[in-house]
């Protein structure tokens, strides 16, 4: 049996963009179930490293805005 090429895509795009990882990693895993290919353990990295991934983007992001917010409003001090 072949290995889903959405599980491969899901891994090696998890470390390139996270979110699209994540998002191929749940749609091999669905297609697996469905045809009975392997992968399934891909599919399943490439979800946990996408989602990892993802998360450490959006708190990135959150920290970036509160500390222009904090510069905006002249520091940290009331």
């Amino acid at each position: 049996m072949p290995t889903n090429t959405f599980a491969i895509l899901a891994l090696v795009m998890a470390f390139v963009v996270s979110p699209v990882g994540l998002v191929l990693g749940i749609l091999a895993r669905r297609q697996i179930r469905q045809t009975g290919e392997q992968g399934d353990g891909l599919a399943l990295a490439g979800i946990i490293v996408g989602g990892i991934g993802t998360a450490l983007v959006v708190l990135a992001f959150l920290v970036f805005a509160l500390a222009l917010v904090a510069a905006g409003s002249g520091g940290f001090a009331p």
